[in-house]
C-alpha cells in the first residue's frame, strides 16, 4: 500500500478504508460466531447420517470452541507480533480449508479435524481483527465500531440458529460448512487488497505455545471426563482419573504463568474480584445458553417431531431474547449496577429453565428457554463491564481475552455438561434426561446468583475500558 497512513507529526491521520474494513472483518467474525450455533440444529440428521454417537456429537460442538478459546490468548498473541493483517488473512485461508473439510467429512475423524481446525483458524483471526480495529479507530469513532463489534455476538446467535435449520432442512447439513467457503474466499481476497499493510508491532514478547497447550489439554481432559460420565457414570476410576489429570495440567498451567518471560496472561488478575466474577458470569452464562441450545435442538427434533426448519424458526425467539437482555442491561448497568443485574440475570435464567424441567411439551419449553435468555444475555453484558470496568487501560486488552477464553471455554463446557445429563433421552430413551439437564441448568443459575450476590462489586459505573468485548455467541 502506497497510502500513507499517519502523519508526520503524532496526529494520526484517519484510514479512509476503516469503516470498510470494519464491515468486511466483521463478516469474518460473524461467520466464526455463526459456526457455534449454525451447528446445533444440524446435530440430529448430522448424526443419523454420519452414525455418530452422542459423545462425537458432543465434540462436534466442544471440540471448535475448545481450540477455539484455548488458543484464543496465543492468537492475540501472534497478532502482536506478526502483525493483524498476517493473522487475519492466515485465519481465514484455514478456515476456509477446514470448513471444507468438515463439509467432505464421511467420518467422525475426518469431521472433528475439520471442526478443530475452525476453532484453530478462529483463534488466529478474532483477535487479530479486534487488534486491527483498535489501531484503525480512535475516539468516539473507536467506541462506536467496538459497540458494532460486540452486537455481532447476539446477531451471530439468532441468524446461527435460523440458517441452520434452513440449511439442514434444504440442501443438507454439509452446507452449513460449505457456505463457509465461498464467503471466506472473497473475504480472504477482498481483504487482501483492503487491509492496511503495516509492520508489525517491535516487541520482545514471544509465543507462550507450552501455556497454550497446558491450558488447553486441562480443558479438553476436563470435557472428556464430562461427557465419558454420561455413558460410564460419575464415580468410575477412568472419570476420576481424567478429573485428577485436568486439575494438574491447570496447576502447571498457572506454574508455567508464573514463570514464563512472556505468558499468556497474568493469573493475579484473576485474584482480583471485579475479574474474578466477570469471568465467573461469563462462564456460566455461556454454559446456560449453549445448554440450552444442545438440549432444546435435540428434543425438539428427536422427541416432538420437528423438522430442522421449524427447530431454527422455534429457536429464532430464543436467540432474539438474548439480544434484548443484553440491549437492556447495557442501558440499566449504569443506574442499577452490576451486582444487582447479575442477580436478577441469573434468577430469570433459573425461572426460565425450571418452566421445561417440570413441564413437558414443546410449548412450554420454547416459551421458557426464550425466558431464560433473556437473563443469560443480561449476564454477558454485566460480565464484561465488571471485568474490565476496574481494570487499568493498559491491562484491558489481556482482562477481555481472559473473559473471551472462559466465554468459550463455557461454551465447550456447557455442551459436554448437557449431553452428559441428558445421554438417555439423547439415545431416544424418553424425556427424563432432558428434564434433568434443564433442572441442573436452573440450580447452577441459582447457585451461581447466591455467589454474585456475595462476590460482585456493588459500582455503579459499569463502563469498561475499552478492552475487548465478549457477546453471546
Amino acid at each position: 500500500m502506497s497510502e500513507s497512513l499517519t502523519a508526520t507529526d503524532s496526529s494520526p491521520i484517519p484510514d479512509p478504508r476503516r469503516w470498510r474494513v470494519l464491515g468486511l472483518v466483521g463478516v469474518a467474525q460473524l461467520m466464526l460466531i455463526l459456526d457455534v450455533t449454525v451447528v446445533a440444529v444440524a446435530l440430529p440428521q448430522l448424526g443419523a447420517e454420519l452414525d455418530l454417537s452422542r459423545e462425537t456429537l458432543t465434540w462436534v460442538v466442544s471440540g471448535y470452541t475448545l481450540a477455539f478459546g484455548g488458543l484464543l490468548l496465543l492468537g492475540g498473541r501472534a497478532a502482536d507480533l506478526f502483525g493483524a493483517r498476517r493473522l487475519i488473512l492466515a485465519g481465514l485461508l484455514l478456515f476456509v480449508a477446514a470448513s471444507l473439510t468438515a463439509g467432505l467429512a464421511t467420518s467422525a475423524p475426518m469431521l472433528l479435524t475439520g471442526r478443530v481446525a475452525q476453532g484453530m483458524a478462529a483463534a488466529m483471526l478474532s483477535p487479530a481483527a479486534l487488534s486491527l480495529i483498535v489501531t484503525i479507530f480512535d475516539g468516539d469513532e473507536r467506541n462506536r465500531a467496538l459497540g458494532i463489534w460486540s452486537a455481532l455476538g447476539g446477531s451471530g446467535a439468532a441468524l446461527g440458529v435460523l440458517l441452520g435449520g434452513l440449511l439442514t432442512a434444504g440442501p443438507g447439513w454439509a452446507w452449513i460448512f460449505y457456505i463457509n467457503v465461498p464467503i471466506g474466499l472473497a473475504l480472504l481476497l477482498t481483504l487482501r487488497a483492503q487491509l492496511p499493510a503495516r509492520p508489525a508491532p517491535a516487541t520482545r514478547a514471544r509465543l507462550d505455545v507450552a501455556g497454550a497447550a497446558l491450558v488447553t489439554a486441562a480443558t479438553a481432559a476436563l470435557i472428556y471426563a464430562l461427557i465419558r460420565a454420561g455413558d460410564h457414570g460419575w464415580g468410575t476410576l477412568t472419570t476420576a482419573a481424567l478429573l485428577a489429570a485436568s486439575a494438574a495440567l491447570y496447576a502447571a498451567f498457572v506454574t508455567r504463568q508464573r514463570l514464563a518471560a512472556s505468558p499468556l496472561m497474568n493469573v493475579r488478575l484473576l485474584t482480583r474480584r471485579p475479574v474474578a466474577t466477570g469471568t465467573l458470569l461469563i462462564l456460566v452464562a455461556t454454559v446456560l445458553m449453549i445448554m440450552m441450545f444442545f438440549l432444546g435442538t435435540f428434543a425438539l427434533q428427536e422427541h416432538y417431531g420437528y423438522g430442522a426448519l421449524a427447530t431454527g424458526l422455534l429457536f429464532l425467539p430464543v436467540a432474539l431474547s438474548t439480544m434484548l437482555g443484553a440491549h437492556l442491561a447495557g442501558r440499566l448497568i449504569g443506574r442499577t449496577g452490576p451486582r444487582t443485574l447479575a442477580v436478577a440475570g441469573l434468577v430469570v435464567a433459573a425461572a426460565g429453565l425450571a418452566v421445561p424441567a417440570l413441564w413437558t411439551g414443546a410449548t412450554p419449553m420454547v416459551a421458557g428457554l426464550t425466558l431464560a435468555a433473556a437473563g443469560t444475555g443480561s449476564l454477558f453484558v454485566v460480565a464484561s463491564a465488571t471485568a474490565l470496568g476496574q481494570v487499568a487501560a493498559h491491562e484491558a486488552g489481556l482482562a477481555s481475552g481472559i473473559v473471551s477464553t472462559f466465554h468459550e471455554f463455557g461454551a465447550a463446557l456447557g455442551a459436554a455438561v448437557a449431553s452428559s445429563i441428558a445421554a438417555v433421552s439423547i439415545a431416544g430413551a424418553g424425556t427424563v434426561g432432558f428434564t434433568r439437564g434443564f433442572t441442573t441448568g436452573a440450580i447452577v443459575a441459582v447457585v451461581t446468583a447466591v455467589a454474585a450476590l456475595a462476590i460482585t462489586p456493588h459500582s455503579r459505573s459499569g463502563q469498561a475500558t475499552g478492552g475487548r468485548p465478549a457477546g453471546p455467541h
